[in-house]
């Protein structure tokens, strides 16, 4: 664990702040941090692992099924496999493009990514409009609703960003609400039917509002007694769905006075989903 948030939180792309400021913090973080984030991967970790790392090798294996005439490996930015990993099975293909699983573009994911690869290798920079990613996403609530009832609200809560990202240019929160238009035009639903956050904030910084779990408190004590979340920045589900809004938000919006906070599951590998990443895989830039 250890090893890993030395890796994610050292890279200048996730904290933009100078070297000589944030390495000294960072060796005080890795002291404790650790330490608590294994208690919360404890929490969703299952008998075959991680389960984002589940969801995404049933990814592969899917998407090398509907691409037959391709070679299909899987990394991870940090941690393993890396990607350096995963171009080396690579190596013998004429043709690679990488696709990061981050739908909508940010520099500190993204670009990241782009950090690591060869130059003028080919990469899908985001698929926050794709159609097919919409479709899916569409269909993973209406299912949803149609096993488990449907909430008196849709919360659709992305990853967040800190604010000071986007004032310098990103256009991270801009394509998340392009997706959850997109999303919510696909459901037929009214303005008051939903409500796009942000989660996952760390530090002291300002990020992007509205934040997800004060959001679901206040939808709480307004009187909502059932809200659904679903997650269209998050292709599968991690830690921030199952722990962080399952676990963590959840008994905040019971506490609240909420009764039930129904989760839609991520894409992770539905029929749907594989189909539109084909698709993205090989599309044209």
């Amino acid at each position: 664990m250890r090893a890993y948030l030395a890796e994610f939180l050292a890279d200048p792309r996730v904290v933009e702040l100078p070297r000589w400021i944030w390495l000294p913090a960072l060796f005080l973080i890795l002291r404790s941090r650790p330490k608590r984030s294994a208690e919360k991967y404890s929490a969703i970790w299952t008998p075959e692992g991680s389960p984002l790392r589940i969801h995404t090798l049933r990814q592969r294996t899917f998407l090398q099924k509907a691409l037959p005439d391709a070679q299909v490996e899987y990394a991870m930015r940090y941690g393993g496999p890396s990607i350096a990993e995963g171009l080396t099975k690579l190596a013998g293909c004429d043709d690679v493009t990488v696709v990061p699983l981050y739908p909508q573009f940010a520099r500190s994911t993204t670009e990241s990514v782009r950090d690591c690869l060869p130059p003028g290798t080919r990469m899908i920079e985001s698929f926050h409009e794709d159609p097919g990613f919409i479709r899916a996403l569409a269909m993973s609530v209406r299912d949803h609703w149609r096993a488990r009832g449907r909430g008196e609200k849709l919360v659709m809560s992305f990853h967040g960003l800190p604010q000071r990202a986007v004032d310098r240019g990103d256009p991270y929160e801009r394509q998340c609400q392009e997706t959850a238009r997109r999303l919510a035009h696909a459901l037929e639903l009214k303005a008051a039917d939903w409500i796009l956050t942000f989660q996952s904030r760390f530090g002291a910084a300002r990020w992007l509002q509205p934040y997800t779990q004060p959001t679901l408190e206040t939808l709480a004590r307004q009187g909502a007694r059932r809200v659904d979340v679903v997650f269209p920045g998050f292709v599968s589900d991690c830690l921030e769905t199952l722990e962080e809004i399952g676990m963590v938000a959840r008994a905040a919006f019971v506490t609240a006075g909420g009764v039930e906070l129904s989760l839609v599951p991520c894409l992770n590998e539905s029929n749907d989903w594989i189909e539109a990443l084909a698709r993205i895989a090989v599309r044209v830039p």
